[in-house]
């Protein structure tokens, strides 16, 4: 079947390590586990929709390593299209993760083989975009490649996700318009804005901001707090599902994919955030990225604490 979820991005070997809190800068500390797990924003993203329903390919660079084979068959595990997935010299991205006793992460990525999804990657697998009918796309890959894909989609007049994620300054000014949905966590929609986020109402201005700067619709992700949904009619809170987190690791993607997968199904708006809202929440009551990721009968079986 033709895919209904695109997802463009990295793909990372996670390289997790718990233990009892963050170290400070200089420090040693004695940790509990250590393990190695598929994900990368991308990847993960992809493996969130199609667990959660959506037909997935995926665009993206791997490494010409074990890694890069581990990733890959990882996607071909959840019937995620791969043909776009190329394999390049280089070594595969990592994400090198420390999970403390709280369930809160401190994260380095290494961009590795992501770092060669250049445009000419996106236009070579254009045909995979035209039978799309939501596109995704993050900030792990190259800026000029996510710019290029966001107005490729928008062209196309597919629905366009993006998930600022990691950010640390403005967008470019000019990749607005492409954006259907604009998804930031609190620090990244401040990042984004200009403006503080700690608050329902400070994430209710910076919203306000980013629509004004071009974005039709804005998610800002509040962990506990839930989620806001704003655009040009106004703003409403969704609370977020209480459970007991054991870590936090992927929560934002498995929400954008089980976003991205109920809009795909024809959903709402207001019922694709309550999807992806729940899904986010059995994630983080499971260890790891893509482990951590539920299917679409856990998230109709959830019932909240």
């Amino acid at each position: 079947m033709p895919a209904n979820v695109v997802v463009i991005g990295s793909l990372n070997m996670d390289l997790v390590t718990r233990a009892p809190r963050l170290p400070r800068g200089g420090e040693t500390l004695i940790g509990h586990s250590f393990a190695t797990v598929s994900g990368g924003k991308g990847a993960n993203q992809a493996v969130a929709a199609a667990r959660l329903g959506a037909q997935v390919s995926m665009v993206g660079c791997v490494g010409n390593d074990d890694y890069g084979v581990q990733l890959r068959e990882a996607l071909l595990v959840e019937q995620i299209d791969c043909q776009a997935v190329s394999v390049v010299e280089d070594s595969s991205g990592v994400a090198l993760i420390v999970v403390d006793d709280n369930s809160q992460n401190a994260i380095v990525i290494v961009a590795g083989a992501n770092g060669s999804m250049t445009p000419a990657v996106i236009d070579q697998f254009d045909a995979v975009l035209q039978v799309a009918d939501v596109i995704i796309c993050q900030l792990e890959i190259p800026d000029a490649t996510v710019g290029h894909a966001l107005k490729r989609g928008r062209e196309l007049g597919k629905t366009v996700i993006l998930n600022p994620a990691p950010a640390s300054r403005p967008l470019p000014a000019d990749w607005f318009a492409s954006i259907d949905y604009l998804i930031p966590n609190e620090s990244e929609a401040a990042a984004l804005s200009g403006l503080p986020v700690d608050s329902l109402e400070s994430a209710e201005k910076a919203a306000a901001q980013l629509i004004s700067m071009g974005a039709g619709n804005v998610i800002v992700t509040l962990g506990a707090q839930g989620a806001l949904f704003a655009n040009g009619s106004g703003y409403q809170h969704f609370l977020a599902p209480k459970v007991k987190a054991v870590d936090t690791t992927a929560a934002g993607d498995t929400f954008v994919g089980g976003f991205a997968a109920a809009l795909a199904a024809g959903k709402t708006e207001v019922e694709a955030i309550r999807f992806g809202q729940i899904a986010a929440a059995l994630s983080v009551t499971r260890a790891g990225a893509q482990p951590s990721i539920p299917t679409s009968s856990d998230v109709q079986a959830f019932k909240p604490a």
